[in-house]
């Protein structure tokens, strides 16, 4: 039990420690800000971009490359952790149905070889069909798939992998998380450009279901992502000017009422009030909405927003090279894993054995059901179990296994999110300009590691200029299909060391996209 408090006071207060906290955090002690990170973790920052070491074996929690079409977050992963620090990868991923392996994103001429004549024609049939009279109202997203697709294409390789993710059906999911997520994407190009590939017509060969040049390779962590936020930690820390207290849970955030705020903080040890006169969140916004005071009228909104939570189990593995890929997407309905990493294919340093292999297996699940309940020895043998169903692992090879629970990994986006992060987004700007939301359940958003990023680049030019400048609600909210595009290709950020001077910022303007810009 606590029996001491420490009292704190600083410029701004960081709620967790992952990609957007600590980018906020580097930022502002850069500038002279001086910051305090709570991370509810003892161990690890990163959030879910951290890397877990078990018996010297270290696995991701899910995966994450190291590609952004934004010049200023390449730029910043280069600068917090050296560019010798990071290794080029190949990228290959691939989705197991019915025991045939496709290529992802879909490859036209492949997907439908392996289907086979019969239910090709079928697909094809079922894509023009819905071509020529398309659901019109869309609102699921079943109906933005199956619009896009085909019903049939939709039922094999979308709806069986998104359910399971997702624990909901897809009539229930908003088309916003499938336009999000898989926009471009178009079963067209994909077989035009095969036509020209077999002609000897595309110079480029694009067989994906792509617009644009996908993905072949990517930058990554010698060590895992887990490096770059152990690095970024460290050097908030090496400032002078800012605090990461691990093990703190946020008890409470409130108002000063002359705008600033008031934190506490439980630890171990102690309890931790932080005074400060911003406050960034990253936290989940159901859980802030219940610890801010005064409480918000739109709690009961923000009650509402549902998370989906998952499972890794790794299991280590004799053998080397068990299959060539970065990870597998499991579309089949007798076995409960959604996701199959191979660590090794992401950096052949984080298996310390030159004879051995890590593989994760990922199981989408709700806090407090049965696979989440499970007992980790219980877990590592249905693990084992299914990789021998799959085919993919001799269940003699495998030595041992580690269990991590990751609550609240993904937003939920059913059909009333929206309307429920809007309410308490425009209620917190309204009466409490000087907090700011950013990061992936900070904002109730499907972003990856480098848009939440961006939201807390964007938070802190913001907080330096003294005033909303720009829009971080609209980062990524327009992206393309996120495999494709070039590296470092479009600027999201005034290309420029941060300033306290406003006019500085003001003149900034001109390099950001309008979409990010508020109107003064």
């Amino acid at each position: 039990m606590n029996t001491s408090v420490n009292a704190l006071k600083v410029d701004v207060a960081i709620i967790g420690a992952g990609p957007a906290g600590l980018t906020a955090a580097y930022l502002l002690t850069k500038q002279g800000k001086s910051v305090v990170v709570i991370e509810k973790d003892p161990v690890y920052v990163g959030g879910i971009s951290r890397t877990v070491e078990h018996e010297g074996y270290r696995f991701d929690i899910g995966g994450h490359r190291f590609f952004s079409k934004s010049a200023q977050v390449v730029d910043m992963w280069n600068e917090i952790l050296g560019e010798e620090d990071f290794i080029q990868r190949p990228r290959m991923s691939r989705i197991y149905y019915e025991g045939k392996f496709y290529s992802y994103p879909l490859r036209a001429f492949e997907a439908l070889w392996n289907l086979g004549i019969l239910r090709s024609t079928v697909c094809m049939a079922s894509y023009l069909r819905y071509k020529l009279f398309p659901i019109s109202e869309v609102k699921s997203f079943e109906d933005w798939t199956t619009n896009q697709f085909g019903q049939k294409l939709y039922s094999i390789f979308f709806k069986t992998y998104t359910e399971k993710v997702w624990g909901m059906p897809c009539d229930e999911m908003s088309a916003d998380w499938a336009a999000q997520r898989i926009k471009g994407l178009s079963l067209w190009s994909a077989v035009v450009d095969g036509l020209k590939r077999s002609l000897g017509l595309n110079k480029k060969p694009n067989d994906g279901m792509a617009t644009k040049t996908l993905l072949e390779t990517f930058r990554y962590p010698r060590l895992g992502p887990g490096m770059m936020w152990d690095a970024a930690r460290d050097k908030v820390l090496a400032s002078g000017r800012g605090q990461v207290l691990m093990g703190h849970a946020l008890g409470q955030l409130a108002s000063d009422g002359k705008g600033g705020w008031r934190l506490s903080a439980s630890g171990a040890e102690c309890e931790i009030v932080i005074e400060a006169d911003h406050a960034i969140s990253s936290a989940p916004m159901r859980e802030l909405a219940k610890r801010l005071h005064p409480l918000p009228e739109s709690t009961v909104q923000a009650n509402d927003l549902k998370y989906r939570d998952f499972l890794t189990v790794a299991l280590m593995v004799e053998g080397e090279d068990l299959f060539p890929d970065n990870w597998i997407y499991i579309h089949d309905s007798k076995v409960k894993v959604g996701r199959v990493q191979n660590f090794r294919s992401w950096s052949p340093e984080m298996i310390p054995d030159p004879d051995m292999a890590c593989v994760g297996l990922e199981y989408f699940c709700f806090e407090g059901d049965g696979l989440w309940s499970m007992d980790d020895d219980d877990l590592v043998s249905l693990a084992t179990d299914e990789m021998e169903i799959l085919g993919l692992v001799d269940r003699r090879k495998v030595k041992s296994g580690a269990v991590v629970r990751q609550e609240k990994a993904y937003p939920v986006y059913d059909e009333d999110y929206a309307a429920n992060v809007d309410a308490m987004r425009r209620e917190l700007e309204a009466k409490h300009p000087t907090l700011h939301l950013v990061g992936r359940n900070g904002m109730h958003r499907y972003n990856n590691q480098d848009h939440a990023m961006m939201t807390a680049m964007l938070t802190v030019e913001n907080i330096l200029a003294g005033r909303r400048l720009y829009d971080t609600w609209c980062v990524n909210e327009d992206a393309e299909y996120h495999e494709s595009g070039d590296e470092g290709a479009e600027s999201g950020l005034p290309n420029r060391k941060l300033s306290n001077d406003q006019a500085a910022a003001l003149s900034s303007l001109r390099d950001v996209p309008e979409r990010v810009r508020k109107s003064a």
